[in-house]
């Protein structure tokens, strides 16, 4: 069984991790720590870009068969992805400059930095408040329903107006005439047993008065009938019709419903909750818009800590011998000397050439002539 991880080989990593050669850290006791801890915030904030961008993926193939696989893929390579480029950024910068000039020149790569720390944010700002955004879109998924029922019950109404304007006609006159068919039966019944009214002859017994009230409510209780069917008639089609266009299927959205909508929301959707929960005017939101930014402060904070570290750090002396280092291959590769063979290689020499072959030996000879 292999021995686990020491402290050496985890401070050895994280070296590795800070982008400066490791042999150079090494002769150096004193820039340990630094670049242990430049190295250790470079690969966090790889790991938690990484967490970010496999979040993010995940809604987007959200419901697939597949979806932690290529979540988790595209986290992988996320990460390495971020941890190259912070990685990049930080050993790019060279302690030689001083004062402002070094700013200036690293002004670029802290650009980049914090667009790369809002990236890596928003997904986790999503995690983070993924309570108060199922809230905001169940309200808007309830208010998107009630808007379509709306409109769908408005487009079915103008089709049918000619249909639906008939039924209210219909409508109308049946509710009016059976009011009048129980007044008049009300009428007959008084008439029958005497009770004088201004409606009624006072006479007891079934005589003339009482059969043309009867006559007269029979035609009116015909036309209430035949009214009746039509709007029997007018209601089953209009039925049909609704079924047919769909509108029976339109309802409001349950409790249950509005969860597993929320629930599935895609990275869109929860992205645009955010930004209402956080634009809003209410105590809440506002807190909870304060909480956002102080979260992407944070991960700026945290992606450009290793820039910052570097830029206001005085010079070590790893950063001399990487500077004299550099000198001395510039150096070399900018000799003009007509001695240096390094510089005849190099101009001269071609694949599979031994050094110092007939160019360079023309060379040469031209230098001692004079040109001649």
């Amino acid at each position: 069984m292999g021995s686990p991880m020491t402290f050496s080989q985890v401070q050895r990593f994280f070296w590795i991790c800070a982008g400066t050669p490791v042999s150079v850290i090494e002769k150096y006791p004193t820039e340990h720590s630094k670049y242990l801890g430049i190295g250790a915030t470079i690969f966090f904030t790889a790991l938690f870009a990484g967490l970010s961008g496999g979040y993010a993926l995940y809604f987007v193939f959200s419901g697939s068969a597949f979806a932690e696989l290529w979540a988790l893929l595209f986290g992988l390579i996320w990460g390495i992805a971020i941890f190259n480029l912070d990685r990049y950024i930080v050993s790019s910068i060279k302690k030689s400059s001083k004062g402002l000039k070094q700013f200036y020149q690293a002004s670029p790569r802290l650009i980049f930095a914090v667009l790369i720390a809002v990236v890596i944010a928003r997904p986790l700002e999503l995690k983070i408040f993924d309570k108060e955004i199922r809230e905001q879109l169940r309200t808007r998924y309830l208010l998107d329903q009630q808007q379509r029922i709306v409109k769908v019950q408005a487009s079915f109404k103008e089709k049918y107006a000619l249909e639906l304007g008939q039924i209210t006609t219909y409508q109308k006159e049946y509710d009016a005439l059976s009011n009048e068919v129980n007044r008049l039966r009300e009428e007959l019944k008084a008439e029958v047993f005497g009770s004088r009214t201004s409606t009624t002859s006072g006479v007891q017994g079934y005589g003339l008065y009482a059969r043309n009230k009867e006559l007269v409510v029979s035609a009116k209780q015909a036309r209430l009938e035949f009214l009746a069917a039509q709007l029997a008639a007018q209601q089953e089609y209009m039925n049909r019709q609704k079924s047919t266009e769909g509108i029976n299927n339109q309802m409001m959205l349950t409790d249950a419903m509005l969860d597993e909508k929320a629930v599935h929301a895609g990275f869109a959707d929860r992205n645009w909750a955010l930004g209402e929960l956080t634009h809003s005017q209410n105590d809440i939101s506002r807190s909870s818009a304060n909480a956002v930014y102080f979260i992407t402060l944070l991960f700026i904070a945290f992606e450009c800590a290793p820039l910052i570290v570097k830029l206001l750090s005085d010079i070590g002396p790893s950063d001399v011998d990487i500077r004299e280092s550099e000198s001395r291959i510039f150096s070399w590769l900018t000799n003009t000397s007509f001695l240096s063979r390094n510089r005849l290689t190099r101009e001269y020499r071609r694949p599979g050439v031994k050094i110092g072959g007939r160019r360079a030996r023309k060379y040469l000879s031209n230098k001692r002539t004079g040109g001649r």
